[in-house]
């Protein structure tokens, strides 16, 4: 699986993205480059499991050093290396370690049900809470300080992504 020459925004206000782990999964898996593949990483020691489908957006780099973390709300979970086109709706604004590390909250193109879905206002502010705590919990139970600052909406979402675009083409010319 190379995503060398994935674009990460098909066009102006959607991305692809590629699923890492299903929903409800407690399996940590990450996109091995080198080898092309997802390999797992960990298993969460705790018994959160991740609420949405979480993934990355190829070709970018964001201020963590890793590619531009998206969750996608989904009816029933997807499976690890899924491609998904999605649209933005919002930002998870956190800090892991002191490191910037924005999470996209996406919607699927490919899902009828879910078209009219354009901005976070209209996600339950309960859910929106769960997903913030499923961060705190996970990352302090590995002894990671985490900082959520809450959430934004979709006007936030092209400038960082053209951040993250623009950082992974610097960081290749480096290469």
């Amino acid at each position: 699986m190379d995503l060398n020459f994935l674009k990460p925004s098909p066009s102006l206000g959607l991305v692809n993205l590629v699923v890492e782990i299903p929903a409800g999964s407690r399996n940590k898996y990450e996109y091995f480059s080198e080898a092309g593949t997802m390999a797992l990483d960990r298993v969460l020691h705790s018994s959160v499991r991740y609420p949405f489908d979480y993934g990355f957006i190829p070709n970018t780099l964001a201020e963590d050093g890793a590619p531009l973390d998206a969750m996608v709300i989904m009816e029933e979970p997807t499976f690890a290396g899924c491609l998904i086109t999605a649209r933005p709706i919002g930002l998870l604004d956190m800090h892991d370690s002191g490191a910037y590390d924005g999470k996209l909250l996406c919607v699927p193109v490919a899902d009828p049900r879910q078209k009219d879905i354009t901005s976070i206002r209209q996600i339950a502010p309960n859910q929106l809470e769960d997903v913030a705590e499923f961060f705190r919990t996970y990352k302090s139970l590995e002894g990671r300080v985490v900082e959520i600052d809450g959430w934004r909406d979709h006007d936030c979402v092209e400038q960082l992504l053209q951040d993250c675009i623009e950082a992974h083409r610097k960081n290749i010319e480096i290469l």
